[in-house]
């Protein structure tokens, strides 16, 4: 089994609230990925006394023991316990009704010798190859739909007919894209938060397939340095200079 990350600040001045864990548990039949892209806060920071950072390394670390230690809890029960969790450690503190009050989004893998279970909530990006080469995205699509649509998307974040993120309420598990694929038809998987898929996503230079591929050829550390030097060529689209960008590569 190979296993390969990178993550890189979009400035060196501001913490990275990615956040990118993964654990391979003692049977040795399988392992799990998670990976957290933290929603940056607003000057007065959601009315919360903590950190992007924080919060991402809350949820994710609540979220791989979890995912580890408990294999009969399904991936999306295992994100709402952790919401649970982390939103219990800040409560007493904080504002967690404020619609900008500390949340991320989340890629989950695990895999056992049978299947290959997933959760995609929001903007990152899970990649799946086939034996034969193929490679399927798994994609929440809903920022998307509503930007193609010509919708502000920012007023409805976490709001019925909007996007979902992990924030506080543990019943946006069930706004999450989830699925099991047999261990026999998974060859290689590979997270990225959508500051790693933005030569895809943005700029419209490569498609998924060559992603992998350059993941597989060069590593994660090469596609960061690409989507680098494909923002320092040109202004992006969306008017976003730089993002913070993890991408992980697990060959299976």
């Amino acid at each position: 089994m190979r296993i390969e990350t990178a993550t890189a600040p979009g400035t060196p001045d501001r913490p990275n609230e990615d956040f990118i864990s993964v654990a391979l548990p003692a049977s040795g039949q399988g392992g799990t990925v998670v990976l957290l892209d933290g929603v940056t806060p607003p000057p007065d920071n959601g009315d919360c006394a903590h950190s992007v950072p924080w919060f991402t390394a809350r949820l994710g670390g609540a979220l791989l023991e979890l995912s580890v230690s408990r294999p009969e809890m399904t991936l999306p029960d295992a994100l709402s316990a952790a919401i649970g969790r982390t939103a219990a450690a800040h409560r007493d503190t904080c504002d967690l009704s404020h619609p900008l009050t500390p949340q991320a989004t989340v890629v989950a893998v695990r895999w056992d010798e049978e299947y290959v279970e997933h959760l995609v909530l929001s903007d990152s990006a899970l990649l799946l190859e086939s034996p034969d080469g193929e490679v399927t995205a798994v994609l929440d699509d809903r920022i998307d739909r509503l930007r193609a649509a010509g919708v502000r998307v920012g007023p409805l974040r976490n709001l019925e007919g909007g996007f979902f993120t992990a924030a506080a309420d543990p019943a946006v598990v069930s706004r999450a894209v989830t699925g099991r694929t047999p261990r026999s038809r998974v060859r290689a998987l590979a997270a990225l938060t959508d500051g790693a898929a933005r030569t895809v996503e943005v700029f419209g230079d490569d498609a998924w397939p060559d992603v992998l591929t350059l993941l597989r050829k060069a590593g994660p550390e090469a596609l960061i340095a690409r989507v680098r030097a494909r923002e320092a060529a040109e202004e992006s689209p969306d008017g976003k200079r730089h993002d913070d960008a993890t991408a992980v590569l697990v060959e299976l």
